[in-house]
């Protein structure tokens, strides 16, 4: 579900769930995407998903997503703006439209099980196929959810949809 709330650092919203940064990582007629880890415990694993993470204390979510992309895919992005904030399965997320401004080459992944581009046919059906994996792996339904509002968002819809589909 999506929400407009302030955004506050960590320890302003210390009674609130826990909270995350998150990069919709978008390119011409994409997204990028992290394969998590099949780590038990975690949430959606083996799914597709965002990159970003967790806010340390008294991190703001602008702070916390140039951290986590720096450490995930060693990318420190020019220029981001504010997308929205969703809260599901008890997790508050800041969403961040992060544009793709280098090729898959230069980044090193230093998080998750694997990284690839998946277009708006492969988000509507919520699946993509990893190399590494072997296999076609599921798109979270939080991160499908916030994928399908980005590319109908009137402001940063066009972003993807001005460009041919993959």
């Amino acid at each position: 579900m999506f929400f407009l709330l302030p955004i506050m650092t960590s320890e302003e919203s210390s009674g609130l769930s826990p909270q995350v940064a998150l990069a919709v990582i978008y390119g011409p007629g994409h997204f990028l995407m992290q394969l998590r880890d099949e780590i038990p415990g975690i949430l959606y694993p083996g799914h597709w998903g965002f990159f970003g993470g967790h806010m340390d204390p008294g991190e703001t979510p602008r702070a916390a997503l140039v951290r986590e992309l720096a450490e995930e895919i060693s990318y420190c992005p020019p220029e981001f703006e504010f997308f929205g904030h969703y809260h599901s399965l008890g997790v508050w997320r800041h969403v961040f439209a992060v544009p793709l401004t280098v090729d898959l080459s230069a980044l090193v992944l230093g998080e998750g099980w694997d990284l690839g581009l998946m277009n708006l046919e492969e988000v509507r059906q919520g699946r993509r196929y990893s190399d590494k994996a072997g296999k076609v792996c599921p798109l979270g339904a939080i991160h499908q959810q916030i994928l399908l509002d980005f590319a109908a968002h009137p402001h940063f819809g066009p972003r993807i949809s001005q460009y041919k589909q993959t």
